[in-house]
């Protein structure tokens, strides 16, 4: 078993536990309201939108929970969870541009730095670990292994 391989599965064990966290502790109702109004909607607008944003948010979060689960399987010798790996964190990668600043000064306000800490480590993690596995793919690391290392 490669350091490689042990590097993608910790790391996807970590992601899918921050990722829960920040899907079920940290971001709930009042939060995406709060989000909503910090950017520009009226509080009754806020109050409106905010729980089918809060669904779909939360339905997002749930694949990358499963997806990243799925990377732990990074220890057997098959390839397609490194693929796996790959998609996800390029997904949940995405969070660190696309995820508006309001939502930081939202749950840091609620909840201080500690608060930012799960979207820290999941999105900003997966960019690096996206990296990292961009860099493997591009060195033959997804390669099928002849039989007899397997």
């Amino acid at each position: 078993m490669t350091g490689f391989r042990w590097t993608v599965a910790v790391c996807s064990l970590v992601f899918t536990i921050g990722t829960a966290v920040q899907n079920f502790g940290i971001v709930d109702l009042p939060l995406i309201e709060r989000t909503m109004v910090l950017a520009g909607n009226t509080p009754d607008q806020a109050a409106a939108d905010a729980p089918g944003f809060l669904s779909a948010f939360r339905l997002v979060g749930c694949v990358f929970i499963v997806g990243n689960a799925l990377g732990v399987s990074a220890l057997t010798s098959h390839r397609w969870p490194l693929w796996v790996a790959l998609a996800v964190n390029a997904c949940q990668a995405a969070g660190v541009f696309m995820i508006p600043f309001e939502v930081s000064d939202a749950t840091a306000d609620r909840y201080g730095p500690a608060g930012l800490l799960p979207s820290l480590v999941t999105d900003g993690g997966a960019l690096l670990l996206t990296t990292v596995l961009l860099i493997a793919l591009a060195r033959g690391a997804f390669r099928a292994r002849p039989a007899a290392i397997r």
